[in-house]
């Protein structure tokens, strides 16, 4: 399975954006691997074909900060999503 090309940090907003609708497969990934306690560093190579080894900072990153905007999804975002299915 491939990822869409993907940035450092996803965006930071208080809805869901372009970039999130192109990563939600990658955000369920991201999830389904934390619910399975999957050590992050076997997850960034798998979901973003980072290294950690050769650049542990921005592969922390990349993960810490999709994960953290997956999670928003979960908390939030998904209200967005509702409201436009009912539109």
């Amino acid at each position: 399975m491939t990822t869409p090309p993907f940035d450092d940090r996803p965006p930071e907003s208080d809805v869901v954006t372009p970039y999130d609708e192109r990563h939600f497969v990658t955000y369920l990934r991201l999830l389904d691997a934390t619910a399975d306690a999957a050590d992050w560093q076997e997850v960034v190579r798998i979901v973003f074909g980072l290294d950690p080894e050769v650049n542990a900072d921005r592969a922390r990153l990349v993960h810490d900060t999709h994960l953290a905007r997956a999670q928003w999804m979960t908390q939030m975002g998904f209200r967005d999503l509702l409201r436009a299915s009912r539109n």
